[in-house]
Order: C-alpha cells, then structure tokens, then sequence
C-alpha cells in the first residue's frame, strides 16, 4: 500500500491490545496483532469450529452472553480478512494497519504477552496518509470512546469518521465552518477599516482586556512614542502598545527605535491600513498586528459583533 493512497476497508475494528493496553508496546514494536484467551484451544479456532469455542466458554462458566462475545472476539481475530482495517490506542495516539490473514499460535504459557498473533502489513501507523499525527487529543470522542470497550475486539461505530481522519479528508462540517470564518475574517478586516480612530484605539484596549493584560496608562495619552502600557498581572510582564489608523515603515521603524531603548522586552504594534507592506526584521518582543492578523485577534477576542455595532 502506498503511503499517501486513501484506505477503503471492507471491514473495521478495535482491539485492545492486552489488559490494560499490557500488549501494546510488544505489538507496536514487533509489529504485530497479539491476542491473549491463552486458554482457547488453538486447533479449533483454526478449524472453524466456533460452536466448539462457544462451548468452551459456556464451560469455563461465563454467562451466555459473556460467551458469545468471547467467541465472537475470537472468531473476528481468526476470520477477518488482510482487508480489515484494525486501530488501538496508546501514548496518546490513534494507531492503524492491516494484518495478514494467518494466524501463528505461540501456545498456552501465560508468562507470554499473548497467545497469538497476526503479523501488520507494514506495521502499525500512527498517522494520517499525509503524514499528519493522530493524536487523540485531536479526535472526537465519538472515536476514541471505543477505547473504553471492557472487552477486547469490537466494531467502531463512528467509521466513517475515522476513515476521514484517517485519509486526510477534511470534515464536511469542517470545511463549512473554515468556508464561514473566512468570511467572517474579511468582513471583520472591513469593518476595523472603517472604525474612527478613537473607536479604534477602544477596540485594541479591549482585545489585551480579554486576553488578561491590564492597562497601566490612559488610553491616547499625552506618552509621544506610545498609546498603551499594559501589564499581565500573573507574570508581572510589561508591555507596551503603539496604535496607528495608517503607518508607513518609517512609522514602524521609529517605534523600534523606542523600544529599543526603552528597556521593555514585548511591544505591539497596531495598524489597521498600513502604507504598504510592514516589516519587523524579525526583532524579538515586537508583534506587528495588521490586516488580516489583527481581523483575526479581534474575532478570536469575541469582538465581532461589538464591530457590527460600531459601523452600522
């Protein structure tokens, strides 16, 4: 199978690999599909006979039930094809492959990590076909509660989702949404344009009030090089803010100077309508927030509908 080829299993399921995931770090390892019931009789399973596996743990006295599904999880790890798509979950991440279709009985001695195994066609992968990482953190739990099945194989409900995950395919919802901020990002963009510049300069003080700094100068006072010094009050850092409805580089460049010398270690630069493009040089402790950037900072802060108001 090719790396970046979309994968279309006839078939797909979930194994935990062990108790307690116990198998896990042997069959990512090896790469390999490791089954423990140490105790079912190898010769029928491959003989097909399930009856006489059912029969086996009814014997064992498990319920009817407990049975069944013993049997059934069994039955799937001898029976499903190189084309069944299996996953597992470990170190915090989604992990898939396909195993061929032979099994290998390495006997009853429980002292081994499992009592057969599947060998993965190309091991187990923990990414996306691009290449991208599956971390569950990033996977809905509609997924990843599979992982609480108390038994050890079973089929995933949310299929289709994983196979979008899985093939790089962007969520349809998903690509609505990303379709609506884009919108949503010009028009906010449009919008801080058409501020006044006093309803402007409010706008940025409310953006570092969200995002917890706390203003230790008057908004537009008489300071020459700068608008704003804010203050986080949780790591005592202090910051200064230059506001401009319109700048040039010559603009920018002066305020480097200031901070330069003024011995502070962050500084934001804000401007809506830059006279061209603007450029830090990459100094460190200056953010230049322009255009899209700062339309991006403003919807982030839940100032979107505060724009609406103020140029309607």
């Amino acid at each position: 199978m090719n790396q970046t080829t979309p994968i279309a299993p006839e078939a797909v399921r979930y194994i935990k690999l062990g108790a307690g995931g116990s198998f896990a770090r042997s069959s990512l390892d090896h790469g390999e599909l490791q089954l423990g019931y140490h105790e079912v009789p190898h010769d029928l399973c491959a003989a097909g006979d399930w009856d006489g596996v059912l029969g086996y743990f009814t014997g064992i006295r498990r319920t009817a039930g407990k049975a069944k599904d013993s049997m059934r999880e069994v039955q799937d790890f001898y029976t499903l094809g190189s084309d069944c798509l299996w996953i597992t979950f470990a170190d915090g991440l989604l992990w898939w492959g396909f195993a061929e279709a032979s099994v290998t009985w390495l006997g009853t001695d429980h002292n081994r990590s499992a009592s057969r195994t599947r060998r993965m066609i190309g091991g187990w992968r923990c990414t996306d076909i691009l290449g991208a990482p599956l971390r569950m953190n990033d996977l809905t739990t509609r997924l990843t509660q599979v992982a609480n099945y108390r038994g050890t194989i079973c089929a995933v409900r949310a299929k289709d989702y994983l196979l979008r995950k899985i093939n790089a395919v962007e969520e349809p919802i998903v690509a609505v949404a990303t379709s609506a901020r884009a919108a949503m990002l010009t028009s906010a963009r449009q919008m801080i344009a058409e501020l006044h510049w006093a309803d402007f300069e409010i706008m940025v003080d409310l953006i570092f009030a969200r995002g917890g700094w706390q203003r230790t100068s008057v908004l537009g006072g008489t300071m020459a090089d700068i608008d704003l010094l804010i203050e986080q009050p949780t790591i005592g850092e202090v910051a200064s803010v230059q506001v401009k409805s319109r700048a040039s580089q010559a603009v920018l460049d002066e305020h480097m100077s200031y901070f330069a010398a003024s011995g502070l270690t962050r500084t934001f630069f804000v401007c809506h309508s830059p006279d061209g493009s603007l450029s830090t040089g990459g100094a460190s402790g200056l953010h230049l927030w322009t255009g899209e950037h700062l339309a991006d900072v403003a919807v982030k802060s839940g100032l979107f509908e505060w724009l609406m108001d103020r140029v309607g």
